[in-house]
């Protein structure tokens, strides 16, 4: 059964322009609760700190362990923003980091957020999605999932690929995974395609987990030439396909989580979906921040699965 959502653990004042809140034995400073994120949603940061509050029991398990790329959108989502991967200074003394060595040789202190402190202190920074680590900081060149990010190809007289060849692309892509007995979860992107995964048992470095994403997109692409495509120079990529994005599986690499936020005008949240859903038709803008936590309530988390430490494909055998 799919987890579900607990009632709100806490409530940000709404007439407040700063304020702090406790959780539990900690304390988080909120500032500039006013100050509008989404003009054209007429959200505020304060509206954004409340979803992920809301959520946080869903989202949390997703993030915890796992180094926190940041993403800051300081005046909102139609401003310009910048990514922070090392934790800055001043941030509070119990906020867990993970120490990642690049190849450079530099050594990164990444945030880890994994409770709901954490969550409230790392939005609190601007950022308005979450973008963790593919692998837990125990091992982080061992990831434990793979995944897919089909994207639709545009441009600028175009556009990009309508959606309902994104949902087709999701489904081809599913059928592919279903032949390799691998299970997969979707959820929408947020911002204008699909994501799939798939839970794997740690073991394979990432490198040899982008090998083989690689080798399967390139295969379903020759497979289905009418709708996919995996040609990463953009100038080279055929309008009307969407691209089956095997890099986003690099070291170092991130998408943003489940259920995070992401700075579109009507505030569209990244949201697991069934298959079933995928097949019936849905849109990126079914699932805001206005609507997505009745959803929760009613569908739990559809994404549990990617959680359980067992039924993990072993990834090895496809090497």
């Amino acid at each position: 059964m799919a987890a579900r959502a607990s009632a709100p653990s806490i409530s940000i004042p709404k007439d407040a322009v700063d304020t702090t809140v406790t959780v539990g034995s900690r304390s988080v400073g909120l500032t500039n609760l006013g100050k509008t994120f989404f003009p054209k949603a007429g959200l505020t940061k304060r509206d954004l700190l409340q979803y992920y509050a809301d959520v946080s029991p869903l989202l949390l398990p997703h993030l915890r362990d796992r180094a926190m790329v940041m993403k800051r959108y300081p005046h909102g989502a139609e401003g310009e923003f910048f990514f922070m991967k090392r934790t800055p200074a001043g941030a509070p003394a119990w906020l867990k980091r993970c120490t990642i060595t690049h190849d450079s040789g530099n050594v990164i202190d990444f945030p880890i957020v994994d409770d709901l402190a954490a969550l409230l202190w790392i939005v609190n920074l601007g950022c308005i999605d979450l973008n963790q680590w593919y692998a837990t900081c125990d091992d982080v060149d061992r990831p434990d999932y793979l995944h897919f990010d089909l994207d639709p190809v545009k441009d600028s007289v175009h556009g990009p690929t309508p959606f309902d060849v994104v949902r087709a692309a999701a489904l081809a892509l599913k059928s592919a995974l279903d032949d390799l007995k691998m299970p997969s979860f979707a959820k929408t992107s947020g911002s204008n395609g699909i994501h799939v995964y798939i839970p794997i048992a740690r073991g394979p470095e990432q490198h040899d987990v982008w090998r083989f994403a690689k080798a399967l997109s390139l295969t379903l692409a020759g497979q289905r030439p009418d709708i996919l495509t995996a040609e990463y120079k953009i100038a080279k990529r055929p309008l009307g396909r969407v691209l089956v994005d095997y890099n986003q599986n690099a070291w170092g690499r991130t998408l943003a989580s489940v259920y995070s936020v992401r700075p579109t005008p009507r505030a569209t949240v990244s949201t697991p979906v069934s298959w079933e859903e995928i097949e019936r038709g849905i849109t990126i803008d079914d699932f805001r921040v206005d609507n997505v936590r009745e959803r929760l309530a009613r569908t739990g988390d559809l994404w549990a699965p990617l959680l359980a430490k067992t039924k993990r494909v072993k990834l090895e055998r496809f090497l």
